[in-house]
């Protein structure tokens, strides 16, 4: 399917598990969700119930053990190394609940760094890069490095990394994890004005006032995902199950 209302992200009935016989683990287990450009998805669940793992098919950072996961029409599973790594750095941002910063780059060179592995000069990759810092309300801090900013600093820098460039696909994992709760909802607000503007978005969170920002919330328990049209009520309940 192709057009302006054609999925960013769709995945087909995917599987992911880890190891095999008696000590396999099932962290996914038949998993469809389809997201549409201008749609932030926010998902849910108990602790070690597939929500990261999720997460790192939707970006081709791991492949599933069955199913299929496609971005902008393209199966992944098709693509070679150096392809899925230059969709990545151009059309997919993520936020990694543990950053991935490079502690040998300043906060700009971070945020800079897929633009320019991806092609771009030196000093439109700054420019950008400057911009998107300034976005997340960090203007004036691109030259530290991140051994010299606080933890929630280093969170929007990470962000901007996620955003900078023409994204089409956002997947943030709990990315407001270190901030306050006045600089997560700015950091929620970023995120919806992107998605809004037409990138389609991924949210893990286990905040349901979090999931309030996204159109549409998936709740997933044991690798299974339930499909829910809008935050529901007693969601605090559903979250409290056990998971593995």
């Amino acid at each position: 399917m192709s057009g302006p209302d054609a999925p960013v992200l769709d995945l087909r009935d995917v599987h992911r598990t880890h190891g095999s016989g008696a000590a396999a683990v099932h962290a996914l287990r038949g998993v469809s969700l389809t997201v549409r450009p201008g749609e932030l998805v926010a998902v849910m669940g108990p602790s070690g119930s597939g929500k990261s793992t999720l997460l790192t098919l939707a970006g081709g950072l791991d492949s599933p053990t069955a199913g299929e996961v496609v971005v902008e029409g393209q199966p992944l599973g098709t693509l070679d190394h150096r392809e899925l790594a230059r969709l990545r750095r151009r059309r997919i941002g993520y936020v990694f609940q543990d950053l991935n910063l490079l502690g040998s780059l300043t906060a700009a060179e971070n945020v800079a760094l897929p633009l320019e592995l991806d092609g771009s000069g030196v000093r439109p990759a700054r420019r950008a890069a400057l911009a998107a810092l300034e976005e997340v309300g960090l203007t004036g801090l691109g030259e530290r490095f991140p051994d010299q900013m606080s933890g929630g600093q280093q969170q929007r820098v990470a962000i901007a990394r996620a955003l900078v460039g023409e994204r089409r696909l956002v997947l943030a994992d709990e990315p407001t994890g270190a901030l306050d709760s006045q600089t997560g909802e700015a950091v929620l607000h970023l995120l919806r004005r992107r998605v809004d503007a037409g990138a389609a978005g991924v949210l893990v969170t286990h905040e349901a006032r979090h999931a309030g920002w996204a159109d549409r919330v998936v709740f997933l328990r044991d690798g299974i995902m339930v499909d829910s049209t809008a935050p529901l009520p007693g969601v605090e309940q559903l979250l409290s199950g056990s998971g593995r």
